[in-house]
């Protein structure tokens, strides 16, 4: 089949231009194969020229074209080419084409996805349609501003459940009906298919559901509460937000097998990762997440589907406000109170690293030119980093002004499209407050300003000046945070006071700062704008000896996150950060926090910034750190922070004979329990350092044949230290094409270790070679897979970097691996400067 060509903006607007899509409708038959099902489209649509001889397209990427007729008319389905179909000569007026096809169901979360859990041989179904994947389940006039009515028939296997958009009955044999959907875009069009485990009630008159494979019914059993109380409060706060009440017929959530995303925010029917159906004991910030990620998709349901971007440059307005939204409204509506805390720590660095590579974008793009360009910038820019911009909105326009314009923004473009002029222009209609020029500052730039603080006397008063470098560019509302040391604490600090201040785009801001100098000065404290902070001399010292003293978790991890970037920055020593890690985390009480710096401590510290020389001494470090936590958890008062303390120290277990002892026994001494992820972590972690073989793995799997014991044991065999399960692991990851989307990652997760880099030094020049091609042959899910977790992080050398830049010029990689790979040497590059640093 001829090559797939993406949609650019210029077609999609003439298009738009050139039609109006009202109906279609769907037949879908899922009982014809494993490898492919059948596809029936009808869709109306007129077209809106006054010309009598009009061109246009409908995209499909079928395994087969039938036969495709219009206005009744055949036409030749040997004129596909690729993805597009076209449609000649086409008069003014209505119109009706059908299309019958034939589709391959995926592999790699792309289109209608198939999975056949291992756990009990039950297949399931679902479909993954964002961008441009609606094209491998249904012909269609395929971009986000021609919404149309869908109506969508299933027939399945007798046993089976069909979910989709609208509420769904069983015509009986085996066929479904959804409900006709409101005008709604391509891209959320939704089926889930096979013999789901369902839990339902109903709420305000809607009924709500939540469903699972049958394997983990046990598990979603045990949350289904926690589940829909979260459900219901952000459906009760959202309409306390929003004038418009939720424009579906049902809400129906999803736990779907090898999904590529967290979740997908598809009217009515939300699709989710279903590893948030937790079969392992979880921390409480984990519950956090998953809440805060129900919320977000909810969020979508008004800011995304009902009012849906117009083309996709626009798609950070989705995915920013529905962030801010998520963590916002978690935080107001359930017992999750901190969400804000775990954004600072483990969201926020995302953007701020997106941020700083040269692959970086504005916010809001202008220009996004085609669909392939549009989907690299589904980064930490559009989430983080617009949801800390929509922030420090709130913070600068206030909450009542900036919702007052969202409703306007809805009021005015619901059930149709929007684009960000339109949203400026809500809500500036709030407002006296310019903010268009706050969207340029804001929305319209790239990269990340920092803030310096520099206390000096003048005339016997103390002042402080904030200090920006010149490229700076934006302006911050802020609080400054003034701390003294605890006469009743030793290790404690104490808020003296916060000061308020905005500061202009450019340029220093000079403040009264009242009284002594204080022991610790912190910029940004609350978290509430976008910036790189410094500390000066005296409050670094402060921190080097008082960190866990402050009192609010939010303004530690402010402190971390400024350490943080400092390390990234060559401005500070990995090994102060160790150490200060060392000191602390074993008194902090946030196991946000905890997760967040030991995460960066044990990925980025000991796994790239220090040589392999340095290696050992660092996980040293990061085990009697970890060994301190376990020790003052042994109480039980938290379990959280003990949970943390046993993974990492499994992760940074430098020899076998503890965590060896700790899966024979089948429990940590003083617990935990040793559940499947803890045993699939030790056994990791024993075949990196040669302590186990593929007999035990093997017995493993049998004990959890489950499709995460499959990843696990996937994960282990590839990090066996030796010549043929390497060769093994390669060749099933880049030559035969059989791995799923999870199985691939899971086996590039094994694969480098920087304790093997000898054995597996050939491999790094073969990367980029095999990555090319992979990517090439398999598409843009597994092309970042390999981008991701196939590329040899642990290379810090300069001639992987050679390499990597010699492939960018010469070997023509796919855009989606292209923007893989461009990060990936630009994060290589930086972990060389900070080893020379």
């Amino acid at each position: 089949m001829a090559c797939m060509s993406v949609l650019t903006r210029d077609e999609a607007h003439n298009r738009a231009q050139l039609l109006d899509v009202h109906r279609y409708t769907i037949e879908l038959d899922l009982t014809t194969g494993d490898d492919t099902f059948d596809s029936r489209t009808q869709i109306r649509f007129t077209v809106l020229t006054d010309q009598d001889d009009t061109d246009t397209f409908v995209e499909v990427k079928p395994a087969e074209l039938r036969s495709v007729t219009l206005d009744g008319h055949p036409l030749d389905p040997d004129t596909l080419h690729g993805n597009r179909l076209p449609l000649k000569g086409l008069t003014p007026g209505e119109h009706e084409l059908h299309v019958d096809a034939t589709m391959h169901y995926s592999r790699t979360g792309e289109g209608m996805h198939r999975f056949t859990d291992p756990a009990d041989g039950e297949t399931y179904v679902y479909t993954q349609l964002f961008m441009d994947d609606v094209q491998r389940v249904f012909a269609a006039f395929d971009q986000p501003d021609l919404k149309a009515v869908f109506e969508m028939t299933v027939t399945a296997p007798h046993h089976w459940t069909v979910l989709a958009n609208g509420i769904t009955r069983h015509l009986g044999q085996g066929r479904w009906k959804a409900a006709p959907t409101p005008l709604i875009s391509t891209y959320l069009v939704a089926v889930a298919a096979g013999p789901w485990h369902t839990v339902r009630t109903e709420h305000r008159g809607l009924p709500f559901a939540l469903h699972c494979r049958r394997s983990l019914a046990p598990h979603l059993d045990t949350d289904a509460d926690e589940l829909l109380d979260i459900t219901r409060a952000c459906f009760d706060r959202y309409h306390e937000k929003f004038q418009e009440p939720y424009p579906f017929d049902s809400y129906d959530q999803a736990f779907v097998p090898e999904f590529n995303a967290g979740a997908m925010e598809n009217p009515g029917l939300v699709t989710f990762r279903d590893e948030f159906v937790f079969r392992s004991a979880v921390t409480d910030t984990q519950r956090q997440t998953r809440a805060m990620v129900i919320a977000h998709e909810m969020a979508h349901m008004w800011f995304g589907d009902l009012v849906t971007l117009t083309w996709w440059d626009d798609i950070w307005l989705n995915e920013s406000f529905a962030e801010y939204m998520g963590y916002q409204t978690t935080a107001e509506a359930t017992r999750f109170a901190d969400t804000w805390t775990d954004f600072g720590i483990t969201r926020k660095p995302w953007g701020y690293d997106a941020d700083q590579r040269p692959s970086t974008h504005p916010v809001a793009p202008e220009n996004v030119q085609d669909t392939a360009s549009a989907l690299l910038n589904f980064d930490g820019i559009s989430y983080a980093k617009g949801a800390s911009a929509l922030r420090q909105l709130v913070a600068w326009l206030g909450e009542k002004d900036f919702l007052a314009g969202i409703n306007t923004h809805i009021d005015r473009h619901k059930f149709a499209n929007a684009t960000l002029a339109d949203f400026i222009d809500s809500l500036a209609s709030a407002t006296d407050r310019d903010v268009h020029a706050w969207a340029d500052a804001w929305l319209r730039t790239t990269g990340v300003d920092t803030l310096t603080p520099h206390l000096h006397t003048d005339n016997g008063h103390r002042h402080l000046t904030v200090r920006r470098a010149d490229d700076d560019s934006r302006p911050h509302r802020i609080t400054l945070g003034l701390y003294d040391h605890d006469l009743d604490d030793t290790r404690g600090l104490t808020l003296r006071t916060r000061l308020e201040a905005d500061l202009p785009s450019h340029g220093d801001t000079t403040l009264s700062a009242p009284g002594p100098r204080p022991a610790l000065l912190v910029l940004n404290d609350g978290d509430l704008t976008y910036a790189k902070i410094r500390f000066d001399d005296h409050s670094f010292r402060t921190i080097r000896t008082h960190l866990s003293g402050l009192p609010d978790p939010l303004t530690r991890a402010v402190v971390w996150n400024a350490l943080r970037d400092a390390v990234r920055d060559g401005d500070l020593p990995a090994a102060t950060y160790l150490d200060i890690a060392r000191t602390h985390l074993p008194h902090e009480t946030d196991p946000a926090l905890v997760q967040g710096a030991l995460t960066f401590a044990t990925t980025h510290i000991a796994g790239r910034y220090t040589t392999p020389e340095q290696r050992p001494a660092a996980l040293t470090t990061l085990t009697d750190l970890c060994r301190d936590l376990i020790r003052r958890t042994e109480d039980g008062d938290h379990p959280d922070l003990r949970l943390i303390a046993v993974r990492h120290r499994i992760d940074t277990a430098a020899h076998p004979d503890t965590i060896a002892a700790w899966l024979a026994d089948g429990t940590v001494p003083g617990g935990p329990e040793l559940d499947p992820e803890l045993r699939w972590r030790i056994l990791t972690r024993l075949a990196v350092l040669d302590a186990t073989d593929e007999a035990t793995i093997a017995a493993e799997l049998a004990h959890d044949p489950s499709a995460t014991g499959q990843e696990g044991a996937a994960r282990c065999r590839a990090a066996l230290p030796h010549e043929d399960t390497k060769a093994r692991a390669w060749d099933a990851m880049f030559h035969t094409d059989d791995l799923s989307n999870y199985l691939f990652t899971a086996t590039a997760q094994g694969f480098w270790q920087p304790e093997q880099a000898d054995l597996v030094r050939p491999y790094v020049a073969r990367y980029y070679k095999d990555a090319v091609a992979l990517a090439a042959r398999r598409g843009p899910a597994i092309a970042e897979a390999a981008g991701h977790w196939a590329f040899p992080v642990h290379a810090v050398d300069p001639e992987t970097l050679r390499l990597g830049e010699k492939c960018l010029r010469k070997a023509d990689p796919t855009p989606a691996l292209r923007r893989k790979l461009v990060d990936q040497l630009d994060d290589l590059a930086r972990a060389l400067r900070v080893r020379q640093a």
